[in-house]
């Protein structure tokens, strides 16, 4: 096997080589590729020359796909593919993919369509360092704590900017409430990791008011985008990052001056997250059966 793994920074990111992934891979390229990914978090593969299909077909060998999004719509006849168009709405908000329903995405695949000239780039950050990073007083805080996640916040239109068009991106992706309490430290499945889970979509902790809650949350988030943590990616056409949702946070950078930009969006189901203690996360409003089965805890 030919794969070679190349670090981009020295706590997130690789680039990968010598596999082609527009073809069916197989098994030991599949095991080295799942083993960077549980290493380094976040890896690029570039010079790929992959349509929707392709797309799809290259994220199915770490699983079973979601479909596009719990309420937002797809790409025509692609319906595991996500628009990630500037034009639809932006996500410049730290946060970790679909994590208000029950089992969130295990790894997402973004590829690159259009590329603005300057800007647009993505910054994904290594939550696990970030728990890592945590002085002890508040791991041991963090390691009791859980927290509720939901889509119905600003995250996807801030309140200043809300016209017609954006109340109408708001009303879609809030047609359905979520909400879900996951714990704030979560064990990996693979590497038995510990790292933050939390992010936009973790809106309050389970106990607490939501002004104590965000004091935390604040607090907790400040050690995930720490810059050492975080790969800040620019886009280059034929491109396809594949990052760990179950083990990172990603950003879309706001700074293309509205230029056209656009990738998509093709996720793997996960499980139901697991904290310290064994529980499983629980879904309190919200049914998304219809987005994403149930994997089987590994």
């Amino acid at each position: 096997m030919s794969l070679k793994i190349t670090k981009v920074t020295a706590r997130i990111g690789a680039r990968v080589s010598g596999v082609d992934i527009s073809r069916p891979l197989a098994e030991e390229e599949v095991a080295g590729i799942r083993e960077a990914l549980n290493v380094h978090k976040a890896l690029v593969f570039d010079d790929v020359h992959l349509d929707d299909a392709g797309q799809q077909a290259f994220a199915r060998h770490l699983g079973d796909l979601t479909t596009a999004h719990p309420t937002v719509g797809a790409v025509e006849g692609a319906p595991n593919v996500l628009p990630v168009d500037s034009e639809r709405g932006r996500a410049n908000h730290w946060h970790t993919d679909v994590t208000f329903v029950l089992n969130p995405p295990q790894a997402s695949t973004l590829r690159s369509i259009t590329v603005p000239p300057y800007g647009g780039e993505t910054l994904i950050a290594n939550a696990v360092a970030a728990y890592r990073d945590l002085p002890e007083p508040l791991r041991r805080l963090a390691d009791t704590l859980w927290a509720e996640h939901t889509n119905d916040y600003d995250y996807a239109v801030p309140e200043e900017d809300v016209d017609e068009e954006r109340a109408a991106q708001r009303a879609l992706f809030t047609s359905i409430r979520y909400r879900t309490a996951h714990p704030v430290v979560r064990v990996h499945p693979l590497t038995g990791e510990r790292g933050l889970f939390i992010g936009g979509f973790a809106q309050r902790i389970v106990g607490l008011s939501a002004g104590e809650s965000r004091k935390i949350l604040d607090l907790l988030q400040a050690y995930v985008v720490r810059p050492e943590n975080v790969l800040r990616w620019r886009w280059s056409e034929h491109q396809l990052v594949l990052f760990d949702n179950r083990a990172t946070q990603h950003y879309a950078i706001d700074n293309y001056d509205g230029l056209p930009r656009r990738l998509h969006r093709v996720t793997v189901a996960g499980e139901v997250p697991v904290g310290l203690e064994g529980k499983e996360s629980y879904a309190i409003e919200g049914d998304a059966s219809h987005y994403t089965p149930v994997v089987a805890a590994a």
